[in-house]
């Protein structure tokens, strides 16, 4: 890494305690590398090699079971992903890919293991970050399966409004096909929940949506803290459980929920 890159790095909150010795012991083996749309980072049942800190872009992660593929989460910067699976020395369970230009940084996870067994601040930083993951996941599963469709798209798109400084129109930020991936539909499931949220005041044209009456879509969604989470993504988020990472339904993301 340039030297400029090793102060960005050195930045995030994941080494906010670490001492000089640990940094170096960490990203010794480490990459800061920009990847073109369309790369694939990893297949899952692969190795894992190293930990991916996500510093801009945007990376899909995905799951396959027989001919079925569905989009687990859409991840924004900043994110790790795969930490579980460094942290375990285990196989991935998702694969990888980026969606538009993205800038990476890969962290050797034989040097995360080492240093998380000798320095407990450094191990402490690790185990506030995969807490935040796991909330995160509580949260999806909730969502999941304490919703209806129309509810999960309500949800996500109230988050969209506090995402876009509450515009009364939005940009859908992802395709429909993949939005009703993120959200556990189908794609014409999606579309009859959008209809169904007309009465509320939605109206879709394409990849616009307009919410003229606002507070009755959040009369419908009801959000709750215990489910989500509907801070706007900030910078220099990595290993700060208190502000898990953030998530277009279900709060933030690293790796286990959608974004």
């Amino acid at each position: 890494m340039r030297e400029s890159d090793v102060e960005r790095v050195r930045a995030l909150p994941l080494f906010s305690r670490a001492s000089p010795e640990v940094f170096r012991d960490v990203t010794g083996g480490a990459f800061l590398q920009r990847f073109p749309a369309g790369t694939t980072l990893l297949m899952e049942g692969d190795p894992v090699d190293f930990l991916y800190v996500l510093l801009d872009g945007m990376v899909e992660l995905q799951g396959s079971w027989k001919e079925k593929e569905t989009t687990l989460a859409l991840l924004r910067p900043v994110s790790t992903f795969i930490l579980a699976a460094v942290v375990l020395d285990a196989d991935a369970l998702m694969s990888a890919r980026t969606l538009e230009r993205s800038e990476i940084l890969m962290l050797s996870g034989e040097a995360l293991r080492r240093v998380m067994r000798q320095d407990a601040d450094f191990s402490f930083a690790v185990s506030q970050e995969l807490s935040g993951c796991y909330r995160g996941l509580v949260r999806a599963v909730k969502n999941q399966k304490l919703r209806g469709g129309a509810e999960r798209l309500a949800n996500y798109l109230v988050t969209q409004r506090i995402r876009q400084d509450l515009v009364e129109t939005m940009v859908l930020p992802h395709e429909k096909r993949v939005l009703a991936s993120l959200l556990g539909m189908t794609p014409e499931n999606l579309s009859r929940a959008f209809a169904s949220l007309a009465k509320y005041g939605v109206i879709v044209r394409g990849g616009e949506v307009t919410v003229s009456r606002p507070e009755a879509l959040e009369r419908l969604a009801r959000p709750s803290p215990l489910i989500d989470n509907h801070m706007p993504p900030q910078g220099g988020v990595v290993g700060k459980a208190e502000s898990e990472r953030w998530s277009s339904a279900t709060g933030r993301s690293c790796g286990y929920v959608p974004s």
